[in-house]
């Protein structure tokens, strides 16, 4: 377990990603302003753990305007480990009603592509819809909703790993792009999850850890996260995956999910889509690890999906020192699309999809009645 994120005594606490390997920080944010930065930022990212910093954001809201309008004297009101606090004398419905949309919307446009942030942001939304027009109930609602979100998250994460370790076997060399681990979820991980808990049951592993350009996240994260944990993992760049599938130096390849499509289209991290096609030429399976959180079935496949560009300094500048000529423009998707045909198998906590579709997809929900 990696602490991620968490809420404790009215502040958001998130490790600063941006500073690893070199440097473990813990940031206490105290404005829904400093949550929203944080996630443009990368401090905190991954999937999942955006859609909990979005929901945490949203209940920090409420924690500022109670202790501003209150009249009571409190340093926080809200603490994952203690009880929600409901003695909110002198606080309007539609103060608590204010505060939410304006953070859930500042939120949602801080990143584009993962569909967590939006679910969060959606599902706080959707808690305060369903209660009474009591002050006390609706901030009870809403605090309950975020812990809620970020502890059934972590059930999913260790869920994704059981469901995932079946298709481990000891020996096995897996390649993996990015990181979803425990520092892009609520703890655990999606993709890496299945790695932990093949480690955890003893089999022999090699893990192969793209670096991931431009911000290297493999490198400073993954390989950190890993290796944390004693497992045997090599770094190479991101250039040298095709060489290293087609030497028969891997078994497989597992990554996350940022946003699954109705038909299991797959958006994640840029440099995805060149793995599956290497992996196809192969004949090597190909497996994305995602809580059902991550599907968007309004989409029905993934030319729906939105792709964040980002600024074209991050590949142009390494360490502080420009490495293209300056004027030269930059292309910087931060995500790729991988269709369905590509897929192997999509690992839920609710189970696995094989050779996903749109069929399959529709028939799983179906079967496991949403989220």
């Amino acid at each position: 377990m990696i602490e991620t994120i968490d809420y404790r005594k009215g502040k958001v606490r998130i490790i600063d990603q941006t500073l690893l390997p070199g440097e473990y920080r813990i940031l206490e944010l105290d404005s829904v302003e400093q949550v929203a930065e944080a996630i443009r930022s990368l401090r905190v990212r991954g999937a999942p753990a955006i859609g909990i910093a979005a929901a945490y954001g949203m209940l920090l809201s409420l924690d500022i305007i109670l202790r501003e309008k209150s009249g009571i004297d409190r340093q926080y009101f809200f603490d994952r480990e203690e009880e929600v606090m409901t003695d909110i004398r002198g606080i309007e419905e539609k103060q608590i009603l204010g505060a939410l949309a304006r953070a859930g919307e500042l939120l949602r446009k801080t990143r584009p592509t993962a569909v967590n942030l939006s679910w969060a942001v959606e599902s706080m939304n959707d808690a305060v819809r369903k209660t009474e027009r009591d002050p006390a109930l609706l901030v009870q609602s809403a605090a309950r909703k975020a812990f809620e979100i970020h502890r059934e998250e972590l059930s999913c994460e260790y869920n994704i790993g059981r469901f995932g370790s079946g298709y481990i076997r000891s020996g096995m060399r897996i390649l993996t792009h990015c990181n979803a681990g425990g520092l892009a979820t609520a703890g655990y991980g999606t993709a890496l999850a299945v790695i932990y808990q093949a480690h955890s049951e003893g089999k022999d592993l090699t893990v192969y850890a793209d670096e991931t350009r431009p911000l290297l996240q493999g490198t400073r994260l993954t390989a950190w996260e890993l290796d944390r944990e004693g497992v045997d993992v090599r770094v190479l760049c991101d250039g040298a995956a095709a060489s290293l599938i087609a030497s028969s130096s891997v078994d497989c390849v597992v990554v996350g999910a940022d946003r699954i499509a109705a038909n299991g289209d797959t958006a994640n991290k840029i440099g995805t889509l060149g793995l599956a096609v290497l992996c196809s030429e192969f004949g090597l399976p190909f497996y994305v690890a995602a809580p059902l959180s991550t599907f968007d079935l309004s989409l029905e496949s993934g030319d729906g999906i939105e792709i964040e560009n980002r600024s074209g300094e991050e590949v142009s500048v390494i360490a502080g020192r420009r490495m293209a000529p300056p004027g030269v423009r930059v292309y910087n998707p931060a995500f790729d699309v991988t269709p369905a045909s590509y897929i192997n198998s999509i690992i839920t906590e609710k189970g696995v999809i094989t050779n996903p579709d749109a069929e399959k997809i529709r028939s799983f929900f179906d079967d496991h009645s949403g989220r």
